[in-house]
C-alpha cells in the first residue's frame, strides 16, 4: 500500500494544481528524466521536456519553468492512488472575486496573491500553512473600474529571495520573500487611461518582464523590462506604432516577406488609430536561455468593433521574439490579422526540442485561441504546421507559404 502524504490546498485558489505540486514529497530516482538545459526544450523524443534538474517539488513561477511546460516529474501520485488524497489544511484569502493566480512554492513557503486588492500571503508549509506574513500594496480602489474581465491577478514569481508581482492599478512590486518587507514599488501606467495589469511577471537573471492590460479600453499595449534590483525601467517595447517604438530595427528578421515592410504598426491601421490599438501583453512569457530570447503574445486590437479599424492591425493578436537584454525584436508573426472575433493572442508558448523533417529542431508549440495549434521554428518564426484542435469555422486553414489564415467569407 502506498503511503500518501497530506495534500496542501488553498481555498478559493487552484487546488487541483496543488494536488500535483505538493502532494508528493518523494520520487523514484530510477525514473527521474534525463537532465536538460533550462529553456532548451528537453528531450528530442518526447513532447514533454525534462526539467533542468531532478524535480525538488518547488514551483517558483506560474508556468513552472522558462519553457512554460507546467510539467513536474514528481511521480508519487498516480492514477492508482490519486483517489486517496486527503486535505492537510485550507486557507481562505478573504477575497470573493475570481482567483486565477496559482500558488507558487519556494523552499518550505507557499506564496499566494489575491485578486484586487492584490494581497500577497506567505504560508509556512512546515506548520500546516500557518501565516508567516502578508503584504498589502494599497492597490487603488478605482482600478476596479478598468478591469474588463473581473479584477483578477495571474500570480507572482520568486527569484533570489524575492517575490515579484503586479497590481491592478499598474504597479509592479518587489518584496523580500522571508520577511514580506517591500523592496521597491514602481508605477508603470495610468488607470485613468484604461490601463491595468493582471499578468504574472517573468524574472530572468536581473530583469523582471511585465505587460499591461486594457485592450477593450483604448490602451496601447506594451511589454517592459525592469531592473530586478530597484524596479527601474530598462526598456519598453510597444505592440503598435512606428518601428522605433516597437523596437524593430536591423535585427528584425520575420520569416514571411509581408511582415518585413517598415512601420507596419502604423501602416496597417487607419490614420492614427494605432495609438489606441490594443495589443496588450496580459498573458505568458517564455524564455530560451540558449538564444537569450523571450517569446510572448499580444491581445486583441482596439477598438473592439472591427468595422472601425480596417487593415491587419499589427502587431495585435501576434507573437514577438525579442532579445531579453535589449528588447530588440527578432521576429514577429500575426496569428489573426484584423482580429474580428476577440481571439487575442496571449496563450503560453511551449518551448521544446523535437525531431522534425528528419532533424532535431528547436520548436515553439502554441495552442492559439483562434482554434489552431501552431508548430513554429522558434529561431525564425516559420509556421511548420497549424491544425485545428477543436471545432472552428472562422477559417478553413493556415496557408503555410504566407502564414496567413484562409478566411471563411461567411464569417467575416
Amino acid at each position: 500500500m502506498v503511503s500518501i502524504p497530506f495534500v496542501r490546498t488553498v481555498r478559493l485558489a487552484c487546488s487541483l494544481a496543488l494536488l500535483a505540486l505538493l502532494g508528493c514529497g518523494e520520487r523514484d530516482a530510477a525514473s527521474t528524466p534525463d537532465t536538460a538545459t533550462k529553456g532548451s526544450g528537453g528531450p528530442q523524443d518526447s513532447a514533454v521536456p525534462a526539467p533542468a534538474a531532478p524535480d525538488d517539488g518547488e514551483w517558483r513561477i506560474p508556468a513552472k519553468d522558462f519553457a512554460s511546460t507546467r510539467y513536474s516529474s514528481l511521480n508519487q501520485i498516480t492514477a492508482a492512488n490519486v483517489a486517496r488524497l486527503q486535505p492537510a489544511f485550507t486557507f481562505s484569502t478573504g477575497v470573493l472575486r475570481g482567483h486565477e493566480a496559482a500558488p507558487i512554492v519556494a523552499g518550505k513557503t507557499m506564496y499566494v496573491v489575491t485578486p484586487h486588492p492584490n494581497i500577497l500571503y506567505a504560508l509556512d508549509l512546515t506548520r500546516n500553512g500557518a501565516l508567516k506574513w502578508k503584504y498589502e500594496p494599497g492597490t487603488a480602489r478605482a482600478a476596479r473600474g478598468v478591469a474588463c474581465c473581473d479584477v483578477v491577478n495571474r500570480g507572482a514569481a520568486y527569484a533570489d529571495g524575492r517575490v515579484f508581482f503586479n497590481t491592478l492599478d499598474v504597479h509592479t512590486v518587489g518584496v523580500d520573500a522571508e520577511s514580506g518587507r517591500e523592496l521597491w514599488k514602481v508605477k508603470l501606467g495610468e488607470i485613468n487611461q484604461g490601463e491595468s495589469i493582471t499578468m504574472a511577471p517573468l524574472v530572468v537573471d536581473d530583469k523582471v518582464y511585465v505587460g499591461n492590460s486594457g485592450g477593450e479600453f483604448g490602451v496601447r499595449g506594451w511589454i517592459t523590462a525592469l531592473d530586478a534590483a530597484n524596479g527601474k525601467i530598462v526598456w519598453r517595447a510597444y505592440s503598435t506604432g512606428p518601428d522605433e517604438e516597437v523596437l524593430i530595427g536591423a535585427r528584425f528578421k520575420p520569416f514571411y516577406a509581408a511582415d518585413r515592410a517598415p512601420n507596419l504598426g502604423v501602416t496597417t491601421w487607419s490614420g492614427d488609430q494605432w495609438r489606441i490599438g490594443g495589443g496588450a501583453v496580459w498573458g505568458w512569457i517564455s524564455y530560451d536561455q540558449s538564444t537569450n530570447a523571450i517569446f510572448y503574445g499580444t491581445s486583441n486590437p482596439g477598438s473592439w468593433n472591427p468595422a472601425l479599424r480596417p487593415g491587419d492591425n499589427k502587431w495585435a493578436s501576434s507573437i514577438f521574439a525579442r532579445d531579453a537584454d535589449t528588447g530588440e525584436a527578432l521576429w514577429a508573426y500575426q496569428w489573426t490579422p484584423h482580429d474580428e472575433h476577440d481571439f487575442d493572442g496571449i496563450n503560453e508558448n511551449i518551448l521544446v526540442e523535437l525531431p522534425w523533417g528528419g532533424q532535431s529542431r528547436r520548436l515553439l508549440l502554441r495552442p492559439e485561441r483562434n482554434g489552431f495549434l501552431y508548430v513554429m521554428d522558434r529561431a525564425t518564426g516559420e509556421v511548420l504546421a497549424a491544425d485545428p484542435y477543436g471545432p472552428l469555422n472562422w477559417a478553413t486553414g493556415i496557408d503555410l507559404k504566407t502564414g496567413r489564415p484562409i478566411l471563411n467569407p461567411e464569417k467575416s
